[in-house]
């Protein structure tokens, strides 16, 4: 690795690429080691190095110093557009011709594919989902296997189920590494793995240590003070965020754990004064760039961002990095504060930790592989059907989430037993055994990562070093920095002006709840005579909610109540009178029955109650006092002979319809009452999570003769 020439080659690519001016970039020692590995040797590395080390230059000085010598293009597999943008901007400095191929692009791959033929790309960029598809698996990835003059795999953790960002699309790697021509060089680089987890990807990459370079680096942030403020509930979060975020340095990012508290955040600080942004998994594409793009440049404050904001994104002078609730997994919190404090000399990194943290992580823990007797079910329905099946005609015969579903296939089909071909799945045939230990230990590995964020909130010790030991970082010492080691330099205390501000945001119910307007694919199967759209007359309307279960205001209230193993109960007087209000604002809003106009609602003229088991006086009270406040008169309720609640809605949609089929049924009384109505009715239950209880239970009331039905919930999911 002693070749002079070669280095200042390297050194001299890196200072275009940086944009020094002076030519007097260098690279590090160890980032010269993994380039000179991967030019000069064609050997497989594998970085383990901190956020801001540099991985990005290892390639992209590999990649000019390969395709100098002649070799195909550099074939890049990174998770986040938000980082592919970023990198195709810094390749251009160093004149190198980057492209990507993700899901934002699709006109454009066509074009980019013949590019890379031509030999007019020097980079490609791929998101790992298309590894999974099939016409990129059968017709682009051969070709790439056969041209590719230097492999990437970024956030290489992604590959490894013992990580805390296993991504089932990565593992397709195996075969890409397969057929790649010999003596191509692989770099695969992350910030984020333990000793369990460098060794996993290691394997799975082919990069065993005796024949791979492996660079692993301190993961200490000097530039980073990590501290954690205690506060009663959301509402003090809130004010005191509102009444520090002027005394943070620079541009920043808010993380929070729901896209509703990123809404909820977001509007409030607005409120106040603040210019920032949400950026959520439901913000449209164009927003994302637009919103990346403001903070890159110091238009906005922060970003209250999900953890769609996190691998990738780079803004060197990032000033702050603060939670408002502790993510789940301290390995996943080291990698997102690392987003600061890159080009500066020092950076705030706050918790704020939450009450709900807990009941939010349970909310979306449903992750581990599904039990066995599930997923032979799937590959039974497969080999039985004798064609390919998509996921929704599957959900007919597994009662899984689609989610759930599409993650267990994506395993089955890099362990051989199922394939992804034209038109969905199908069953290999291939003998398959079920990892139970695996499976059970990558569940405890969770549920340890839960119990260590709990460690780093009371840790008494050096927050930093409590990181790095997460992460097997055998350097690791105390900081000297954090408030443990150094003592706290912001206070916990918040104004009374502050504090009513934020309690009232908290507090303003109400939130939508988007109707069913198709009914799932695959019903027929399963003996039920329903599909393509719901008919406009046995629909119901878009209703309301009086919160989320996933937000900080609201849902902090209605998830203990609506718990499974919560008792039941009237409805509070507090909850009551904010469903009213909620009612009052659904009325005066555009096209309800107080706002006049030809579009306008009309005024319902009666309630009826949605039958449950779990929580029949919640339920009943809630219909009665809604009736009663409102002077119309209570109608009746469904009578329902289905399963448990709580267990269909486990279920997918198709497998949901199933155990909604024939459970509901009009009384003779009830359809008496309903012709009477002559009118709308609201239809009252505790929660939806699905829709298909008001789905099915609107259509049955519309079939009995009744005008509208306007759903009134007390929590929708999500």
């Amino acid at each position: 690795m002693n070749d002079p020439e070669l280095r200042a080659e390297a050194d001299a690519i890196l200072a275009e690429l940086v944009g020094d001016p002076t030519g007097e970039a260098r690279l590090r020692e160890d980032q010269w080691q993994a380039v000179a590995a991967l030019v000069q040797e064609r050997r497989r590395a594998l970085v383990v190095q901190r956020t801001g080390w540099g991985k990005s230059a290892v390639y992209f000085v590999a990649t000019a110093l390969l395709r100098r010598r002649g070799s195909g293009p550099t074939v890049i597999v990174s998770p986040l557009l938000a980082l592919m943008r970023n990198q195709v901007g810094s390749a251009a400095r160093a004149g190198i011709q980057a492209r990507t191929i993700n899901s934002a692009n699709p006109e454009e791959w066509d074009a980019i594919y013949e590019e890379v033929e031509r030999g007019e790309t020097d980079v490609l960029l791929v998101s790992p989902e298309r590894l999974n598809s099939v016409d990129f698996r059968d017709q682009v990835l051969p070709k790439l296997a056969a041209t590719t003059g230097l492999l990437v795999v970024d956030e290489a953790h992604c590959i490894s189920d013992w990580g805390h960002d296993f991504r089932p699309d990565y593992r397709r790697l195996r075969q890409l590494l397969a057929d790649l021509s010999p003596g191509v060089p692989v770099l695969a680089t992350t910030a984020t793995a333990n000793a369990r987890v460098t060794a996993d990807v290691a394997e799975q990459l082919g990069t065993g240590a005796g024949e791979a370079l492996v660079l692993r680096g301190e993961l200490d942030r000097e530039s980073l003070r990590l501290g954690v403020v205690q506060l009663p509930d959301a509402a003090h979060r809130l004010a005191w965020l509102a009444e520090h975020l002027d005394g943070l340095q620079g541009s920043g990012i808010i993380y929070v754990l729901t896209i509703a508290a990123a809404e909820e955040a977001s509007a409030y600080l607005r409120q106040r004064g603040f210019n920032v942004a949400s950026y959520t998994g439901r913000t449209e594409n164009a927003d994302r760039l637009q919103a990346e793009d403001d903070l890159l440049n110091n238009r906005v404050k922060a970003l209250v961002a999900t953890s769609a904001l996190g691998m990738g994104f780079d803004k060197p002078d990032l000033g702050f990095v603060i939670h408002l609730g502790s993510p789940s997994s301290p390995i996943s919190y080291y990698q997102q504060v690392g987003r600061a404090g890159r080009g500066v000399e020092h950076a705030d990194v706050l918790l704020l930790p939450g009450k709900e943290d807990e009941a939010i992580w349970r909310y979306f823990a449903d992750t581990a592989f599904p039990p066995e007797t599930q997923v032979r079910q799937t590959l039974g329905a497969l080999e039985a059907a004798g064609r390919p099946l998509s996921v929704p005609a599957l959900e007919a015969e597994v009662d899984l989430r689609r989610s759930r579903l599409e993650t267990m296939l994506k395993v089955l089909d890099v362990d051989g037993a199922v394939k992804r071909v034209k038109g969905g799945w199908t069953a290999t045939g291939a003998e398959w055994a079920y990892d139970a230990e695996r499976y059970a230990w990558v569940a405890r590995q969770r549920a340890a990562e839960q119990q260590a964020m709990r460690d780093y909130v009371s840790t008494t010790g050096c927050r930093m070093e409590f990181l790095r030991r997460q992460l097997d970082d055998e350097g690791a010492a105390p900081c000297g920095r954090c408030d443990n080691c150094a003592g706290a330099w912001v206070d916990s205390a918040v104004s009374a002006e502050s504090l009513t501000g934020a309690e009232k945001e908290l507090d303003r119910p109400g939130v939508e709840v988007v109707p069913r307007r198709m009914w799932p694919t695959g019903l027929p199967a399963l003996g039920i005579d329903l599909k393509g759209k719901i008919p406009p007359g046995e629909q119901c309307d878009t209703g309301r909610a009086l919160g989320r279960l996933s937000d900080i205001g609201w849902g902090n209230r209605l998830r203990p109540m609506l718990a499974e193993d919560a008792p039941d109960g009237p409805v509070p007087d507090d909850v009551l009178r904010a469903c009213v209000d909620v009612l009052a604002d659904w009325a005066r809003s555009p096209g309800g029955w107080a706002a006049g106009g030809d579009d306008a609602l009309p005024r319902p003229a009666g309630v009826v109650a949605v039958p449950s088991r779990t929580r029949p006086q919640l339920v009943g009270s809630l219909a009665e006092g809604i009736a009663g406040i409102g002077r119309l008169p209570m109608l009746g309720t469904l009578t329902y002979s289905g399963p448990d609640g709580a267990a269909a809605r486990r279920s997918n949609s198709a497998q949901r319809l199933r155990a909604l089929a024939g459970a509901f049924a009009v009384s003779d009384e009830l359809r008496a009452a309903l012709a009477d109505c002559q009118g709308p009715v609201l239809l009252v239950d505790d929660f939806t999570d699905s829709g298909w209880t008001l789905a099915v239970a609107a259509r049955l009331l519309r079939q009995a003769g009744s005008g509208r039905v306007l759903p009134l919930v007390l929590a929708v999911a999500g």
